[in-house]
């Protein structure tokens, strides 16, 4: 299997797309790494190694296809919470929507003071990274997101929490759980449509299920995408799919920049990537929800509509993975690694990891409000001109928004 690990170490060291933005001493983690694999003998010995080394890079983008019992949960596919560290206490921001987590009482603003009855520091120690040039704020909150979200073992996340002076202990077993069918489309009483995708941007069914909506309500005088639900990304195919029925002509929508070709040559290659309309045009304004659980494909396809519509992207953060994948399949053992090669842009050159939505308030998520829903319906009912845009915008926000 060592063999496996060193083909592994040079894809990583030649192509991973992110090193500039990380303090992470590649060439030092594989060799720490390497007398483990010398003395791996199968697939699922290897696994908990390649994860070990693609911790050091604390991009939760980067990740081995397949897992054990003992791997970390994939973040935010299979994370319920998100963690945020504000100065050394762990104080949890939101919660996805119709969560175990939720359900079993976590709310936003409760401190996490222990996992599985570690401290907090603690419980982090073994999943950090530990060969960097200098700490890293960015690792620091990486672990931490890594280790709140559990492993694949199936087994409940325990969290001693304190809220309102009073301390205790929160079980829940994370959801595995997918919905049927693609997406989910209603007309709200003012006449717009609101088409929420269900973590479907990877299935090709998801295309023909949006013609469908999209011809059903032709006359709406509004569309909502809701991409809050689209942790575990999906292909350019399905998002330029959806993007063809918004335009009429074809349209710029994410720029690309392979790395590894300016680190071999120290030439850049950048390129723009275009959505070409298909058919009928769906005219009406189109405003764009996000979040946290906005991941990958559905932060392409969040971007892509703010530049090919106009489109206002409305909500919290999402979720900040780094660029695009590419993968290899290991000789030996046959197990896949992706990591991202491909740094990714808005067309107006703001990375897609930086663009900042349009904020709205978080607190009351998971209650009967939905702060987002209601601040995209008001924009739809008074939508700027484009002689009359927003002046307080600005680039790489999603507060730019003039239809078109």
């Amino acid at each position: 299997m060592v063999d496996d690990f060193d083909v592994f170490c040079r894809f990583v060291a030649d192509d991973y797309a992110y090193f500039d933005s990380k303090t992470t001493q590649w060439d030092k983690a594989c060799a720490a790494l390497r007398p483990q694999a010398e003395r791996a003998t199968d697939r699922n010995t290897l696994i908990p190694i390649l994860e070990s080394a693609l911790a050091e890079l604390y991009d939760a983008h980067a990740h081995v296809g397949a897992s054990i019992r003992t791997s970390p949960r994939l973040v935010p596919t299979g994370a319920e919470l998100w963690v945020e560290w504000e100065v050394d206490a762990a104080i949890i921001r939101e919660i996805r929507e119709g969560s175990p987590a939720f359900i079993a009482g976590v709310r936003p603003g409760m401190r996490i003071v222990a996992i599985d009855g570690q401290p907090i520091a603690e419980a982090l120690r073994e999943r950090q990274p530990h060969f960097l040039r200098a700490p890293d704020a960015a690792a620091r909150s990486w672990t931490l997101q890594s280790v709140v979200a559990g492993r694949q073992n199936g087994e409940p996340v325990r969290l001693t929490i304190e809220a309102g002076g009073t301390t205790r202990v929160i079980d829940y077993v994370p959801a595995n759980d997918r919905a049927s069918a693609p997406l989910s489309a209603r007309r709200l009483d003012v006449g717009i449509v609101v088409i929420r995708f269900n973590n479907s941007l990877g299935d090709d069914a998801t295309v023909a299920a949006f013609d469908a909506q999209v011809d059903a309500f032709k006359d709406a005088r509004g569309l909502i995408l809701d991409l809050r639900d689209t942790p575990s990304g999906g292909t350019s195919m399905v998002a330029r799919g959806i993007m063809s029925r918004l335009i009429g002509a074809a349209a710029p929508y994410q720029v690309h920049e392979l790395i590894a070709e300016a680190r071999a040559s120290g030439i850049r290659r950048r390129w723009i990537e275009y959505v070409m309309p298909r058919g009928q045009r769906f005219a009406a304004p189109v405003v764009v929800l996000v979040g946290r659980w906005t991941s990958s494909m559905g932060e392409g396809l969040a971007i892509g509509l703010n530049a090919v519509r106009g489109a206002p992207v409305i909500g919290t953060p999402m979720a900040h993975l780094l660029g695009a994948l590419e993968e290899i399949k290991l000789p030996r053992s046959g197990l896949v690694v992706r990591i991202p090669t491909e740094q990714l842009f808005h067309v107006d050159g703001t990375p897609r990891e930086a663009f900042v939505p349009c904020a709205v308030p978080i607190a009351s998520r998971g209650t009967a409000t939905d702060h987002a829903l209601d601040a995209a319906v008001a924009w739809l009912a008074h939508p700027p001109t484009k002689g009359n845009a927003r002046k307080t915008s600005k680039k790489g926000s999603g507060c730019v928004g003039t239809p078109r």
